[in-house]
């Protein structure tokens, strides 16, 4: 079977564009201590990342991959790391290397890019801007646009339907299984 050349490629963004890491572990271990618990530290939060944000803070909260913290705890801690977030979602997050040349060659090849992420919208919008990468895509699409994000294909079949692809023209480029999934 010949592999088709797409025609529009949707790249996630944490973990594929953008180690956001950083700046998560920093607003993780901030918002514990302001709940005067100890600090998880970047390598826990590397381990604990890929499944939104609430299911990040219960991770912190509980100290594991899985379990439910106490809902109190969670209901206090979860506006806690948003607010953190909000300020924070930029300051220490970097480009992977090649990131910038790879687009510019896919762009020049002919390409037409978009992204495709779970991350809300008021951050991924602000992080794309501070990279650099915003002006890269012709849409974005934010795990909040619509009312299911990866791993459901609405968010692929969504963005292929403004854009005017056929979604077997269409590849997703990302780093998780929701990714692959979608």
């Amino acid at each position: 079977m010949a592999l088709r050349k797409p025609r529009l490629i949707m790249i996630d963004v944490d973990g594929t564009l953008v180690d956001s890491v950083p700046d998560l572990a920093w607003c993780v271990d901030a918002m514990l201590q302001k709940m005067d618990m100890p600090a998880r530290g970047e390598n826990a939060v590397r381990d604990w990342v890929g499944n939104g944000v609430e299911r990040l803070v219960k991770r912190a909260l509980v100290n594991a991959l899985d379990g439910e913290p106490n809902a109190l705890q969670l209901k206090q801690a979860l506006p806690l790391f948003m607010s953190l977030y909000a300020d924070n979602h930029a300051e220490r997050s970097i480009l992977y290397p090649g990131v910038k040349e790879g687009i510019e060659y896919l762009k020049s090849s002919g390409y037409r890019i978009g992204s495709v992420t779970n991350k809300a919208e008021a951050f991924t919008i602000p992080l794309l801007k501070a990279m650099g990468l915003y002006d890269d895509f012709e849409i974005i699409i934010s795990g909040d646009t619509l009312t299911r994000n990866k791993p459901d294909p609405m968010p692929l079949l969504h963005a292929a339907e403004v854009l005017g692809e056929n979604p077997e023209h269409c590849m997703m480029l990302g780093d998780s299984k929701s990714d692959v999934q979608a």
